[in-house]
C-alpha cells in the first residue's frame, strides 16, 4: 500500500505536478497571489528541477500510495544543502503530501526515511527550514525532536519571510 521511492529525471512532470500542486495547496492562499506566482513560475520550471535532480548531492522520493505517487521528499547534503553546508550533516528540504492524502502519516513516514538515510550515511544531524507562520509544521518537527537553532530570510516573489531553522541530532 505505501511505500518510498527514489526519483529519476524520466519522472521530471510527475515531480514537478505534485511540487506545485502541494506548495499551491500549502500557502496560496496565506500569500499576496502576486508573490506567490513570481515564487513559482521560477521555482517549478523543468530546469529548476532537473539541476536538483542531476546534483549528485541532492535526492529526490515520491511517496507512494497504491500505487500512484503521493508526495515526495527531497534530502540535501554537503554544498547542496541551502545553508549550514557542513558535511556532518544533513538538510531536509522538502517534504509534501498532495492534500487528499494528509491524515495517512505519510509526512511522518517520510520524515522517518529522511532520518534513517541520515544515519546510514554516518550524519550527526538533520536540519529544516519551516515558515514561522506555520505553527502546525512547526510542532509536527518538534514531536520529532527537532529544536528551533535560528532563522533565515525565504525570499518569496517582493516579500521576503522567516524561516525557523530546525535541527535533531542524531
Amino acid at each position: 500500500m505505501f511505500s518510498i521511492q527514489k526519483i529519476g529525471p524520466d519522472q521530471i512532470d510527475t515531480l514537478i505536478y505534485i511540487a506545485a500542486s502541494t506548495f499551491r495547496d500549502a500557502f496560496y492562499h496565506l500569500s499576496k497571489p502576486e508573490d506567490f506566482e513570481a515564487y513559482a513560475s521560477a521555482a517549478f520550471t523543468s530546469d529548476n528541477f532537473l539541476s536538483q535532480l542531476n546534483n549528485p548531492d541532492s535526492q529526490f522520493y515520491f511517496a507512494i500510495w497504491d500505487d500512484k505517487p503521493v508526495g515526495y521528499l527531497k534530502l540535501n547534503f554537503n554544498d547542496a544543502q541551502s545553508e549550514l553546508q557542513e558535511k556532518n550533516g544533513a538538510e531536509i528540504e522538502r517534504i509534501y503530501v498532495l492534500s487528499e492524502h494528509q491524515g495517512k502519516a505519510i509526512g511522518k513516514r517520510l520524515l522517518e526515511f529522511a532520518i534513517e538515510t541520515a544515519i546510514e550515511k554516518q550524519m550527526e544531524y538533520v536540519w529544516l527550514g519551516v515558515w514561522e507562520k506555520n505553527p502546525n509544521a512547526i510542532r509536527f518537527y518538534e514531536r520529532h525532536g527537532f529544536k528551533i537553532i535560528g532563522k533565515h530570510t525565504f525570499p518569496f516573489g517582493e516579500s521576503k519571510d522567516e524561516d525557523f531553522l530546525m535541527k535533531l541530532e542524531l
